[in-house]
């Protein structure tokens, strides 16, 4: 079915009660837009930051959209739309950082776009469960609130329920009805109008964790318009349309399985909680936990970066250890110095390594030339790469209700703590936040997640993956004809995790004239954790090196920028 017969008031407009009741009234959005540019200056290079804003049952919304524009004109081969996952990424932020790194690996023939998703970053209305004048500090002061892991002492699970139900409530209050419109299928649908805009035909797309349920939705929805699409780490978009997602688990005791394999490997020069053997160096972090458990260890404000006593408790630990997986070559060093640290009561490494964050890009001021027009509002480049109030708002629009009594989420919670030892505790409580979720979506898409594309598509896993497991691509591929799953030899989250230059030349091939790999296609990785490897980074640049030294060059890039987890 094409996508002017599952959308009948797509291509024109028709009567207004006619059209509500096909879709949502949002879903008429760009028919009629306005749209202006904005040319930003990023680090050197020209960028195009633009929006398209529409009417709205609720007001006026506008969706704030970034290009990095094609160096090589000569050969230009259109558009390639990111997404950099989430929900609740914002696409903006990250092109801006690394549009030039994205486009290295795609082709400079290419333009690299993307936008902030209804809700999302300099998009509006943005989602926000607080009132706007105390939205920072009510936002930080609930944070403040987290009740620990699930499995920290008993009765947690009880104390974390009430959290989720509370936030809950709070989001409906605040948000109203703006929250039922910033489901998937909607930003798909404001994609495709994007896309159009742009006079394209079809959708060249690369999207990443989350950004694999928005493609496969779109693919799904509008399967003649895709004309290449790279689903790069993929949720399994049955299992998370189901209110109760458990797949999302399958490997990530694999991937903290590697912690011991790879840090044995190394060797005790190189990691610093090396033992005798990989299950040695396993049961030495047991004794840690258990030690920490009842015994938290005290850093005193002279030590402190904060000058105010810290406290490292085994929730801080176990969350630590959940952000790690998702970068092995850049986080299992740290993790390691920080571990042996605390086993001499220093909590010192511990709180450097936490309080870091991701490593932020060198760049340029951004300079943004703005076109007087009081009818369009400046879209504002994000100060954040992703909205966690809105990544609840659309998680919990996507799938079907979660059931709100305190024993259902209590077996819930158990079965993933059953299904990860390393994550479970405290990936449950983010899931979990859906409980007594109220608003549900105007338009919401639970499948079929299926479709003869006009063009196959190309699903790539890692071989461990710790929110992303690999049966999560084989299950997607299999509703789209043709299509194929590539498998990238490495740990961690999406293959921006770790550089392999035998991936990106592959994404490479199949934007550039459709090549796909041969089914099941192993990449290996350039790089393994422990080993060093940024000092060959100091010489390289996308303007200096051979073919090889570029790629790299731009893959460690990608792999350097904060990472959204799920």
């Amino acid at each position: 079915m094409n996508s002017k017969e599952r959308s009948p008031c797509y291509e024109e407009r028709q009567q207004h009660d006619a059209c509500d009741q096909r879709e949502p009234p949002m879903m008429r959005n760009y028919l009629y837009p306005r749209a202006k540019r904005w040319q930003v200056w990023v680090g050197g290079f020209l960028m195009v930051l633009g929006a398209l804003t529409f009417s709205l049952a609720l007001g006026l919304a506008t969706i704030a959209i970034i290009r990095f524009n094609a160096t090589d004109r000569a050969n230009y081969n259109g558009p390639v739309f990111i997404n950099p996952g989430g929900p609740g990424g914002s696409g903006v932020w990250f092109v801006k950082r690394l549009g030039p790194y994205y486009q290295y690996v795609v082709g400079t023939n290419h333009d690299i776009i993307s936008f902030d998703p209804r809700g999302v970053g300099a998009t509006t209305p943005q989602i926000s469960c607080w009132n706007d004048s105390t939205a920072s500090t009510s936002s930080l002061l609930w944070d403040l609130q987290e009740p620990p892991v699930l499995d920290a002492h008993p009765g947690t699970i009880y104390d974390s329920y009430a959290h989720s139900v509370a936030f809950s409530r709070q989001c409906a209050t605040q948000l109203g009805d703006n929250a039922r419109f910033v489901s998937t299928p909607s930003v798909a649908r404001d994609m495709l109008h994007i896309m159009e805009k742009l006079g394209e035909s079809k959708l060249k797309y690369w999207g990443f964790s989350y950004g694999t349920f928005l493609g496969t939705t779109f693919a799904s929805l509008f399967p003649d318009k895709v004309g290449r699409m790279v689903n790069d780490g993929n949720v399994d978009a049955r299992d998370y349309v189901s209110g109760a997602p458990t797949h999302f688990l399958q490997d990530t005791d694999k991937v903290m399985d590697s912690f011991y394999r790879f840090c044995h490997l190394a060797g005790p020069e190189r990691c610093a909680f090396y033992a005798s053997s990989p299950e040695a160096i396993a049961a030495r972090l047991d004794v840690l936990f258990s030690d920490i458990r009842k015994r938290p260890v005290i850093v005193p404000a002279s030590a402190s970066l904060n000058s105010r006593p810290e406290i490292v408790s085994y929730s801080k630990v176990k969350r630590l250890i959940t952000s790690a997986l998702y970068r092995p070559l850049v986080m299992f060093p740290s993790l390691a110095e920080a571990f042996a640290a605390l086993e001499e009561g220093d909590g010192r490494p511990f709180l450097n390594l936490t309080s870091q964050g991701s490593e932020e890009l060198p760049l340029c001021e951004s300079r943004l030339e703005n076109p007087a027009d009081p009818d369009i509002p400046t879209p504002e480049v994000p100060e954040a790469e992703a909205s966690a109030d809105a990544s609840k708002a659309i998680m919990c629009s996507d799938g079907e209700s979660i059931p709100g009594d305190v024993e259902s989420f209590e077996r819930y919670a158990r079965k993933l703590m059953d299904l990860s030892k390393s994550a479970g505790s405290s990936m449950a409580s983010l899931v979990m936040g859906c409980v007594e979720w109220k608003s549900r979506a105007k338009w919401q898409f639970t499948g079929p997640f299926e479709g003869n594309t006009s063009h196959p598509i190309l699903f790539i896993a890692n071989t461990a993956d710790n929110v992303t497991p690999l049966r999560s691509a084989l299950a997607n591929a299999q509703g789209f004809p043709g299509s194929v799953v590539m498998i990238q030899d490495s740990y961690g989250h999406t293959t921006l995790s770790c550089p392999s230059r035998c991936t990106a030349r592959t994404i490479r091939a199949y934007f550039q004239n459709g090549t796909l790999p041969s089914n099941g296609t192993v990449c290996p990785a350039d790089l393994i954790p422990f080993k060093p490897w940024k000092l060959d980074l100091v010489s390289t640049s996308l303007s200096s090196g051979n073919e090889e030294e570029k790629f790299s060059f731009a893959l460690r890039q990608l792999m350097l920028a904060p990472v959204l987890e799920f």
